[in-house]
């Protein structure tokens, strides 16, 4: 490889309700990502758990932890040891009654570089975040990591373009998505293809606007009551800065993905298409507003 070229691993998980089971798949899928050469590996969304946000428990608290924390212990130990860098979901407790989703960057001696905290929260049936997590208040972020900038975004992150463009316009290269997203047993077959098509199609468009490669990072499976439930579709790839889809997992089955990328492609999509140098920065002035309704 040139010193422009990267891989990144994509470690797909279906998440059981041992988080041992969990944190032991996901170290085995970081350890595989780095047999077949991966410089920076991403996991799923909370994957330590279940998707406890399928109902509103108060017991599910209990699942919190500190950031440092257990699972960032374990994963700045495994980082320093196999000389990668990590970006980790975890349910963080910042203090008593304030909970995080939040994703950590670990680099590849360990070192937490940085974390982020979910901006956007989703309030929807099965998907009761706002119960569980305040929003973020670390704004949008990138970090400096051995294969060059790396910025973190979390699931419902994914539909808003302001959070893509923010974190691009610090430099990101690669925009990382941690993801926990399925479809509902009873709607797949009249909404699935349309709803999991929109889901890759905002994603991709967010590499092309901003010139930069994005990597999803989905679990699979089914959670949640047999007669309903989510059933998490899988589908973890990765995009490069003109929207082509390089990598796709499966929908199905647990996967480790390692794509590599030509990180010259960032430079080269923004001069050739140079959406950032054309930006009217000073007629932007009401994306601050809720509605532009006078």
């Amino acid at each position: 490889m040139t010193n422009r070229e990267c891989r990144i691993g994509l470690v797909q998980l279906r998440c059981r309700a041992d988080a041992d089971q969990n944190h032991e798949a996901a170290v085995a899928g970081t350890r595989s990502a780095v047999q077949q050469g991966a410089d920076v590996v991403c996991l799923p969304e909370l994957f330590s758990h279940l998707y406890f946000c399928q109902t509103e428990d108060h017991q599910n608290f209990r699942l919190a932890e500190p950031v440092p924390g257990p699972t960032t212990d374990l994963l700045s130990s495994l980082a320093r040891e196999l000389g990668v860098v990590i970006v980790a979901s975890v349910f963080e407790e910042r203090a008593p009654g304030i909970y995080h989703n939040t994703a950590v960057v670990l680099n590849d001696d360990g070192e937490l570089l940085g974390k982020y905290r979910k901006m956007h929260i989703p309030d929807d049936p099965l998907y009761y975040e706002k119960f569980y997590f305040t929003p973020g208040d670390l704004g949008f972020q990138s970090f400096d990591c051995r294969i060059g900038r790396i910025g973190v975004l979390i699931c419902w992150d994914q539909w808003f373009p302001e959070a893509a463009r923010l974190t691009a316009l610090q430099g990101a290269q690669i925009l990382f998505y941690p993801t926990a997203i399925g479809w509902f047993p009873s709607e797949k077959a009249d909404f699935g293809p349309a709803q999991h098509e929109s889901w890759e199609l905002i994603q991709r468009s967010h590499a092309v606007a901003n010139g930069c490669f994005v990597a999803a990072v989905n679990r699979t499976g089914h959670e949640g009551d047999p007669d309903g439930g989510i059933e998490f579709w899988g589908q973890s790839f990765v995009a490069d800065p003109t929207g082509q889809i390089l990598a796709r997992a499966s929908a199905t089955e647990p996967e480790v993905m390692v794509v590599r990328l030509n990180l010259e492609q960032v430079a080269e999509s923004r001069t050739q298409w140079p959406f950032l140098r054309d930006r009217r920065i000073d007629a932007y002035g009401d994306l601050t507003r809720r509605y532009v309704d006078d």
